[in-house]
């Protein structure tokens, strides 16, 4: 069953071994994302099942304009904001007169991934959707219900605090 559309198909049809398939097609990424969003290891694999169930119930209804990938991605995130947004109220605004943008500089990825591990919940979110998915300010405030400008606030409070974290290594340790 390598083709997608196929493998769709079959998924409708309640073909377990369809829907196993392409469970194991796109598991790795989309724990990933889930666990950089909550960072907890069993959150994520929470939003990974609840994830995975949902789209399995409305796949009939994928319309196929985007990637799967891009739509299994969408609902990984909004299930992950809902299992953050139980436990705490993370969305906080920053005002823009306390934000300011500088580059990286170059540092180790383990280091890095523990710098964004580290970050407010919120922000890290926020971060992880804007910079590594590649979503846009106005796709963030769509999918999380908040203003483009609290999207914005909180990306720039993130990479405000990854400076602070990558310049003193100690900060995340």
């Amino acid at each position: 069953m390598d083709d997608l559309s196929a493998l769709i198909e079959a998924c409708i049809r309640h073909d377990r071994i369809a829907q196993r398939t392409l469970y194991d097609r796109y598991k790795k990424a989309m724990f990933s994302l889930a666990y950089r969003m909550t960072g907890d290891f069993d959150m994520a694999h929470d939003v990974l099942q609840e994830a995975f169930i949902e789209m399995f119930r409305h796949l009939n209804d994928f319309r196929q304009e985007a990637s799967l990938g891009r739509w299994l991605k969408t609902i990984i995130i909004r299930k992950a904001y809902r299992y953050i947004e139980k436990g705490k109220l993370w969305i906080a605004e920053v005002p823009e007169e306390l934000v300011s943008d500088t580059g990286y500089a170059q540092i180790e990825a383990a280091h890095l991934e523990k710098a964004i591990l580290s970050l407010p919940d919120g922000c890290r979110a926020i971060f992880l959707m804007i910079e590594v998915e590649g979503y846009s300010h106005r796709e963030v405030s769509e999918l999380l219900d908040i203003s483009e400008g609290t999207s914005k606030s909180q990306l720039h409070a993130a990479k405000r605090k990854l400076r602070e974290l990558l310049k003193s290594p100690a900060l995340i340790s």
